[in-house]
């Protein structure tokens, strides 16, 4: 009898230990699972609407014009570059080098290079797509004010229409040497002033004819580049309620990109918040000194992570060609080592502290990025342009 109680005992015993043991477990599992949330609110679809500033409605004669404009190298010093030079439709409307070409430049992509004699330098900075960018400055919620939209790696420029100008009076990007940064603006109008069709085409946009200031110019200009967009990703067709739009992994990839921390900056329609971040990117050596960004404290806007597919390389020196490459960066930063050795821990941007990107979850945050990928924008480009220059600058 005494044994027979032992033995009860015993086998009571080992069930609560086993219940206690199950009863962790399931408490740990919990935890984890609260710990890896769907945040998914931190991401949003774009609008199907774009934001336009109540001083410049959007036309199909402002339309037209601004197309002209954009791929015309008559807007350059030296009337052989035009925006499109660095904003190529094939390309995203951005382009696959490092750091631009501009000014004394001909061919294309990996050949393009500048003629001889040359006393131009590098464009500073990785171009940036204007793909979408009529959506800068979008919130979680949103909202948007177009005529303030942040513009630039270093916000320097408000609205599609300041942008607009901003390369024109730039000495490596349109200007060259032709005339100093303070003519240029009043050298380009003359220009147009002088071009019948132009007047024409100014009259009709902005029916008036003296039509042809700085203020129109940029205007027909951001026009354009509002129709410029791309918003009907699969990623949007999955927060607009298809839920067959993304695969598992594609799913699993967008949670690893929460849980990583990607969001605390890649966050919204546009997947940027838009602010100012130290992350100690390198330099692109092909510069004479370091670019020290924003107050020189290594600042630079937070991209968008859309159409990457075609906007490749990355980052404001673009010296991260993959995006296997750009996580591998983050994972670095995430284990303190710093790529830029001008740039120390304490000045790195305080919310890295937070990052967590591990080398196993890379590939399907990769595969969670391409979703993002709008293939239906439009790529045309005119057959001629008012100047009879060469359309998009000198591309041969």
């Amino acid at each position: 009898m005494i044994l027979r109680q032992l033995w009860k005992g015993l086998l009571l015993g080992l069930w609560v230990v086993t219940l206690s043991c199950a009863t962790h477990d399931q408490t740990q599992t919990d935890t984890q699972k609260k710990e890896v949330p769907d945040d998914s609110t931190r991401l949003a679809a774009l609008p199907t609407d774009v934001p336009t500033p109540a001083n410049n409605p959007t036309t199909p004669e402002k339309v037209a014009l601004g197309r002209l404009l954009f791929f015309d190298p008559i807007l350059s010093g030296h009337k052989d570059v035009a925006c499109a030079t660095c904003h190529q439709p094939e390309f995203g409307f951005a382009e696959s080098l490092e750091i631009s070409i501009g000014v004394n430049g001909h061919g294309m992509g990996s050949k393009r290079a500048f003629r001889t004699p040359n006393a131009i330098p590098f464009v500073k900075r990785n171009s940036q797509t204007v793909l979408n960018a009529a959506f800068n400055g979008i919130r979680e919620n949103g909202r948007v004010e177009a005529s303030i939209a942040p513009m630039f790696w270093d916000l320097r420029a408000k609205g599609l229409e300041a942008q607009a100008l901003e390369p024109i009076k730039s000495l490596e990007e349109m200007r060259g040497h032709r005339y100093p940064k303070e003519a240029a603006l009043d050298s380009v109008i003359k220009r147009l002033l002088a071009n019948a069709e132009y007047r024409l085409l100014f009259q009709k946009a902005f029916d008036s004819k003296n039509s042809i200031t700085n203020r129109t110019l940029g205007q027909a200009i951001a026009a354009y580049e509002r129709t410029l967009v791309g918003g009907n990703s699969r990623f949007d067709q999955y927060m607009r309620g298809d839920n067959t739009a993304l695969s598992i992994n594609e799913r699993d990839g967008m949670q690893a990109f929460l849980k990583s921390g990607c969001a605390k900056c890649h966050n919204g329609p546009m997947l940027s918040d838009y602010q100012l971040h130290t992350l100690g990117v390198p330099d692109n050596e092909k510069l004479p000194e370091t670019d020290a960004g924003v107050d020189n404290r290594y600042r630079f806007r937070t991209p968008t992570l859309r159409n990457l597919r075609y906007t490749a390389p990355y980052m404001h020196s673009g010296k991260l060609r993959t995006l296997e490459h750009v996580l591998e960066f983050y994972e670095d930063l995430s284990g303190d080592k710093i790529r830029n050795p001008k740039v120390s821990k304490a000045q790195l941007d305080p919310l890295l502290n937070s990052l967590k990107v591990s080398f196993k979850d890379i590939s399907n945050i990769v595969e969670f990025l391409n979703t993002l990928n709008d293939e239906e924008f439009d790529r045309s480009t005119p057959k001629r342009v008012p100047s009879g220059l060469k359309v998009a600058g000198n591309l041969n």
